[in-house]
């Protein structure tokens, strides 16, 4: 079993079998897609996949990872297949092999339990999660009291929290924060996790405030780049669009994300999927419009199957509505910056559009 955003159990998704092709039934108006860009993989995903497919390169299977490397269940199960083995706990990993902490994070605790069992560990933390963990031992350090808006259950909030915990209260949603009781309320400042709903967070933090006047921010947003682009490329698509469909796996907070950005903005219908041959004839009844897009953690060859799958179904008209151009790159864990040679490997940097 494996936990999803809000500390829901739910059952591994095993790849559906093929069903029938979709079928191309008659809709009032012209059928065609609107693609979301940017979508998919973000610099951090990148980063963590590659290391990865550098350390089994590197080391030879297998390579321990805790948790899943990102949240997508497509990857998992291709970095399976080369020889990595996902963990819950250190504690599974047998003494003196390598392990990979997972895109999310951990906690002091996971690092200093790897290394009690002489672990070598890379360390593939997203460097934007990263800079939240600096913020909470930073502001703990300086007697803060840390209001972390995220949902309990997510590696990233446990890893986070697990570097401030006696100064750290967590706020789930909005509704936590009329009732959240906090000591010390003179010395607040709310951090995040950086795969919610921009809008939600901030009516969280809005909420909060009209409570306790002296909550400051944090030096810098913590919601991530890629999760505020897509959420505004949904945001542009949804309201022309008929249905939406979002790839990308239960677990996958943005993902997730994207599917309730798509309602709340006007799309008459969202659903996420993991791969196309979960999509419903009866989903594409009287629809026109159908808005595409992805989660900062799929890969762009489950897109384009989507794709392909409605084109068979008429859908062969596509206009990808661009909102944002992202570039940032991020360099490689120490460990896997070379190659086997010593040399410096041409994969140094994360952060390339991958099929």
């Amino acid at each position: 079993m494996s936990t999803i955003t809000n500390g829901a159990p739910v059952s591994t998704p095993i790849v559906p079998a093929r069903r029938a092709r979709l079928t191309d039934e008659p809709v009032a108006g012209s059928k065609r897609v609107l693609l979301a860009a940017p979508r998919g993989y973000c610099a951090g995903v990148d980063r963590a996949v590659i290391a990865v497919e550098k350390a089994l390169e590197q080391y030879g299977a297998p390579v321990y990872v805790r948790k899943q490397i990102v949240h997508n269940i497509h990857v998992v199960t291709e970095l399976e297949k080369s020889g990595a083995i996902f963990v819950d706990e250190v504690e599974e990993v047998p003494p003196g092999s390598h392990i990979v902490f997972s895109a999310h994070g951990v906690s002091p605790a996971v690092v200093q339990g790897a290394a009690d069992r002489g672990l070598a560990a890379i360390d593939a933390t997203c460097p934007l999660v990263t800079k939240v963990h600096r913020e909470a031992v930073r502001f703990s350090k300086q007697d803060y009291r840390i209001l972390l808006i995220g949902h309990a259950g997510h590696e990233e909030v446990e890893g986070t929290m697990g570097h401030a915990p006696e100064r750290t209260i967590l706020i789930g949603s909005p509704e936590e924060a009329d009732t959240v009781e906090v000591p010390d309320a003179d010395e607040l400042i709310w951090l995040s996790q950086t795969t919610l709903s921009v809008d939600e967070t901030m009516e969280t933090v809005r909420r909060l405030r009209a409570r306790f006047p002296h909550l400051q921010d944090p030096p810098s947003d913590d919601i991530c780049y890629a999760t505020q682009n897509r959420q505004v490329a949904i945001k542009k698509v949804a309201p022309e669009c008929d249905l939406v469909i979002v790839v990308g796996s239960a677990n996958s907070s943005n993902s997730v994300r994207l599917v309730e950005v798509a309602l709340e903005y006007g799309a008459r219908a969202a659903y996420r999927v993991d791969y196309a041959s979960e999509i419903r004839q009866e989903w594409l009844e009287g629809v026109a419009t159908v808005g595409v897009t992805s989660g900062a953690s799929v890969p762009e060859v489950l897109v384009q199957q989507v794709l392909a799958d409605l084109s068979d179904a008429g859908y062969g008209e596509v206009e990808e509505i661009t909102t944002a151009e992202e570039d940032l790159l991020f360099s490689l864990p120490k460990e896997l910056r070379v190659d086997k040679s010593g040399k410096r490997d041409d994969r140094a940097l994360g952060g390339r559009t991958r099929a």
